[in-house]
Formats: C-alpha cells, structure tokens, sequence
C-alpha cells in the first residue's frame, strides 16, 4: 500500500501538501507568517536546511526518503500541536534582524521594530545624543539589540522579570557581537532599577486583556502566559510603570509604550495624561509617547 512519504516525493508536492492541510486545519499565523503557503515553505526549508529566502531553485527537486520524513514530522507538529513555527525552527526575524526564540520567551513581533529603524524620528530630536537608554521587559532582547544600532552612542539596559526569558536574550546578545553595549538585568519592572536615569524608556508590555486571552488562538497560548496578559484591562503593567518612569528618566526624556489595540483603554484610564500616539510603517495608534514632565512626579 503507498503510503504519503512515498507520494510526495519533491519539494513542489510537500509545499503543495502543506498549504492544503494547514489551510484545512485553520492555523493562526501570526508569529513571522501571515499566510499558509509562507509559513510552509518556511518550515519545509528549514527541515531540509535550506535557505529561507530561496524556495524556487529547489522547488522540483527530489527528496531522499529520510528528508521526507524530517519534512513530514515537522508539519505534523505544526498541524496537530499548533505550535507556532518559530518554536520549531528556532528562529525569528524583526525588521531583518534574526533572533533565537524558543517558548521561553515570545516570538519577537513588535511595532517598535520599524520604530526604532526610523531613529523615533521625529520624537527623537538626535539619536547620536542618547547615552543611556531602557528597554522593558525585553524578553529575547530583540529590541535592545535593535536599539543598539539605532543608538550608537548609547548604553542599554535591557530588563526582564523571567530569568529564562534573559537566558534567551543573552544568546542572542552575544550571537550579535553586543555585550560590551547592552547589559541584562533580571528585575520586576522599575524595582531592580534604583539611581539609574535614561534619555529614553522603551516598552513593549504584557497588555492582552483577560477576555482577549481567553480568545487567543491555540498557537498564542504555546508563549509564556507571563509576557502577554495583564489582569482584566491589559493595564496592569502599564499603570506601574506610568507611577515610576518619571524617577528614571533624564529631563526632557522620552517614554515610549505599546498598548496595541489597547488606546481606548489607556485614555480612558489616564484622562490627565497628555498622550501622543505614535505611528508606525504598519499600523495606527499602537504605541504612545510622554516626556517626563508629562507624568506624575516629573
């Protein structure tokens, strides 16, 4: 009796496979693809460790068996756990920087990425004058790396209450030569944080509403549960770091936080609060900016 590893026999056949059962099964796409065909040509070339970003070349040709069955049992995984890609191949990538990512820490997506590429501007009056800069739960430290080049001159602190959470960022430091500009500290938001200042906060929270996390497709719910909900509105993190930002940053510095689709919530929480949302390349109104003399205590 044939069996389907003695079907599918080249490339063309296992994408064409992939797509189908992906699309039958209704998997989420959302860490690193948006579609079925993108997600399967990821995972089929990083079974056969092949290039990522050349699927034509090898489209017709032909796999040898024990090639078909590393193909198959990472589709399968996909399919039946609903794990989400980059848990299976290890990787991930944020505005052209590749990171490492396991379920340790969330798969890097972040509207601060085409942010930080455009230099904050035009918030950000000279990127060259920031010399001390935070980056808030930093989970596998994409950001702080990010941030390093956006920032030449800048020290960068890079914070995390998970301790596995920074084991990840700490290779991904190391794997882009950055450990002599960013420093990893293990800290419950702020607290860990007493006499350090800033030119400029950058946070990327936990801000998934209760009733949000109870919807999130099954690929969600792989992640750390730690990095994406934030009790019944999604502020809880946020109302701590609007008390403390102001002691830790320098005058005249930048705070800058994303809410998501959290913006109705976050104004109608801090009426008094003069917040300017930010716009990135891909999206509307998903990260606010204040100045320290913006917030309580400033």
């Amino acid at each position: 009796m044939t069996t389907l590893i003695d079907e599918l026999i080249t490339v063309r056949d296992w994408l064409r496979w992939a797509v189908s059962r992906f699309t039958e099964a209704r998997l989420h796409f959302g860490h690193g693809t948006d579609n079925a065909h993108d997600e399967a040509a990821w995972l089929i070339l990083h079974a056969l460790s092949l290039p990522h970003d050349r699927l034509e070349p090898f489209l017709d040709a032909r796999l040898t068996r024990d090639e078909r069955l590393g193909v198959l049992h990472l589709l399968e995984q996909r399919i039946v756990r609903r794990m989400p890609a980059a848990y299976l191949t290890g990787e991930a990538w944020l505005c052209g920087y590749h990171f490492h990512v396991d379920p340790r820490v969330i798969v890097p997506r972040s509207y601060f990425g085409e942010l930080l590429a455009e230099h904050l501007a035009p918030w950000l009056d000279d990127p060259f004058a920031v010399t001390a800069a935070l980056d808030l739960c930093t989970g596998s430290g994409c950001l702080a790396i990010i941030m390093a080049d956006a920032l030449p001159n800048a020290r960068i602190d890079a914070v995390d209450l998970s301790a596995e959470a920074l084991a990840v960022a700490r290779r991904n430091v190391a794997e882009h030569g950055r450990e002599d500009r960013i420093r990893l500290i293990q800290s419950d938001l702020l607290e860990g944080l007493a006499g350090c200042r800033y030119d400029l906060i950058v946070c990327n929270p936990p801000y998934v509403t209760a009733e949000s996390m109870a919807k999130l497709p099954m690929e969600y719910h792989h992640e750390p549960a730690l990095a994406l909900g934030a009790g019944e509105d999604g502020l809880d993190v946020v109302r701590r770091l609007l008390v403390g930002a102001a002691e830790h940053l320098n005058e005249r510095g930048l705070l800058f936080v994303e809410v998501g689709h959290n913006a109705d919530i976050v104004e109608a929480a801090f009426p008094d609060l003069p917040f300017t949302w930010v716009d990135s390349a891909s999206a509307d109104g998903k990260v606010f900016m204040l100045y320290r003399d913006d917030l309580a205590g400033g």
